[in-house]
């Protein structure tokens, strides 16, 4: 499971409203693919669509889907967003990951 924070779903609650979604039935889909300095990197978008090897789930007021090659990576992850002047925006805090770039947005294994 991916857990996301209270900062965070305030964020992804606003931002999808923004952009046409509605968080009480559309989804987050988290992901990784291949890339970055490190070799994998984090995908976030919305999706209305739920795939068939999709594992979904709702964590504070937020709709996840994750893809089941990806959730393999990122089971236990902590999705947060850091805001301010030296804000990041979201980030992973991935306990699979054994090394991750200064950016925050690619790790390996």
């Amino acid at each position: 499971m991916i857990q996301v924070s209270d900062t965070a779903s305030k964020k992804i609650v606003d931002m999808m409203k923004d952009d046409g979604y509605d968080a009480a039935q559309d989804y987050v889909r988290v992901g990784v693919k291949s890339g970055g300095c490190s070799g994998l990197s984090y995908e976030l978008k919305f999706d209305k669509i739920i795939g068939e090897t999709d594992k979904v789930f709702e964590v504070n007021n937020v709709k996840i889907a994750v893809e089941k090659k990806s959730f393999l990576y990122l089971a236990g992850t902590i999705l947060e967003f850091s805001g301010g002047l030296n804000g990041k925006g979201f980030v992973f805090n991935n306990p699979n990951a054994s090394r991750t770039c200064g950016c925050g947005e690619s790790f390996s294994l």
